[in-house]
């Protein structure tokens, strides 16, 4: 399970953030006034992954918006497990 203080909201806005948990990967980057939020399996990372393995939705870019990718990261979570 991702908790939320795990990630930091602040490093977001500055540089992608990539992290993993229990056969899913994720990848949270800014664009402009919304966060994407990619999942994909492992174990390639996200450059290696191809684009139909990979799940994507936006969020609001801030740090609510990215409570509610939290929550909806952890939603799909059971579709990843190894």
């Amino acid at each position: 399970m991702i908790k939320r203080e795990q990630l930091s909201y602040n490093y977001i806005q500055k540089e992608p953030l990539s992290g993993s948990d229990n056969g899913m990967r994720f990848y949270i980057q800014k664009q402009g006034d919304t966060m994407l939020v990619t999942l994909y399996p492992e174990p390639y990372c996200f450059v290696k992954t191809p684009a139909e393995q990979k799940n994507s939705r936006e969020f609001p870019n801030t740090p609510e918006g990215l409570d509610e990718a939290v929550i909806w990261m952890n939603e799909e979570q059971p579709h990843y497990r190894r």
